[in-house]
């Protein structure tokens, strides 16, 4: 009765099922993974951002990178502004305006200083022309904001380019903002949120990370996955239980599944 399952196009049906079911197997799994993975970075980076503000020398110093595990912690650091080294960055949309971020370096002790991005403001009339920029506080300042680690064309997917306008750049980079200053700079920058005493006018704020939904998509789609192992196997089977009813009747059959059939068992 079931020798038909041993001619050539049901053993391919086999072959088919029996490669599906690990693959999609490893499918779920990967998914799986990447849910853990963003619900835990989501976690992260929403706790960091509510945490009440810690020192900036606590997580941070020149030469030393700012770990993946502190970016977007609330810090604090006093200083003052060094507005003859500001630049802006080229390319930084906000609510759908093309615009800049204006960094300052916020002078913290002898020989050391950190970058302080102090919000945004509005393009300019054409692309080369300088934008705006409300001049920082004079005098020592304590500033409040979000730890950044430094953007690379890697981490942030913005290709940097030579022979910009002075005074502007593409990356958020503390190394290569180092280069001709005459202090050190700490490793990542600071996103202001809060300074101590208030400007009379200042860029706006950046808005806080988009942390999202998590990876509740991806758990979405392992389950998904795993769903289709059930469907491939019960089609699987339900192709040999007719194919059996069939023969035990009467009926004519060809002794293997239509094309269509076999097409619809592997998915």
């Amino acid at each position: 009765m079931y020798r038909f399952l041993l001619t050539p196009r049901w053993l391919a049906l086999h072959v088919v099922v029996l490669l599906v079911i690990p693959a999609f197997v490893l499918l779920g799994r990967w998914q799986f993974g990447r849910f853990e993975e963003r619900s835990a970075n989501s976690g992260l980076v929403t706790a960091n951002i509510e945490a009440a503000p810690v020192p900036l020398d606590t997580l941070a110093a020149p030469g030393r990178p700012v770990r993946q595990e502190d970016r977007f912690r609330t810090v604090r650091v006093t200083g003052t502004y060094d507005p003859a080294h500001a630049v802006v960055v080229r390319r930084r949309p906000q609510e759908g305006r093309a615009g800049y971020y204006v960094l300052t370096p916020l002078v913290t002790g002898p020989g050391t200083a950190v970058i302080v991005n102090r919000g945004w403001v509005k393009a300019g009339a054409t692309a080369d022309a300088a934008p705006e920029v409300p001049a920082p506080p004079t005098g020592q300042v304590t500033v409040t904001g979000r730890l950044r680690f430094s953007e690379t064309e890697d981490n942030s997917g913005i290709r940097d380019r030579p022979g910009l306008p002075p005074g502007q750049v593409l990356l958020i980079n503390a190394d290569q903002l180092a280069q001709g200053l005459p202090y050190r700079l700490v490793g990542g920058y600071v996103e202001l949120t809060e300074q101590q005493p208030r400007p009379a006018v200042a860029p706006e704020p950046v808005p806080e990370p988009d942390v999202g939904p998590g990876g509740g998509l991806n758990l979405a789609y392992g389950v998904q996955w795993w769903l289709f192992i059930g469907i491939a196997v019960g089609g699987w089977i339900l192709l040999i239980r007719r194919e059996v009813a069939e023969r035990k009747t009467g009926g004519t059959s060809s002794g293997a599944p239509t094309d269509q059939e076999a097409g619809a068992a592997a998915n």
